[in-house]
């Protein structure tokens, strides 16, 4: 689940946190929020930050499309 944060503190400050969004997509999702709030004055990419998308494999191998098992 795609999750943002917002703290704000009594002297203005806001501190945003990123949760769910793999990759720096992230910096997509908060872009218009930032441009709103002011000045980033820092940034700390998360793990997911380093993060790939796991994206499924098709199982084709060669152009064939049977699966090569071993005949241990």
């Amino acid at each position: 689940m795609e999750t943002l944060e917002f703290i704000i503190y009594p002297d203005g400050r806001v501190q945003e946190k990123v949760t769910g969004v793999v990759g720096n997509s992230c910096a997509e999702v908060t872009a218009a929020i930032e441009e709103q709030l002011g000045v980033v004055v820092n940034q700390q990419p998360t793990s997911e930050y380093f993060a790939s998308q796991v994206q499924e494999q098709s199982g084709i191998v060669n152009g064939n499309s049977q699966a090569a098992y071993s005949d241990w």
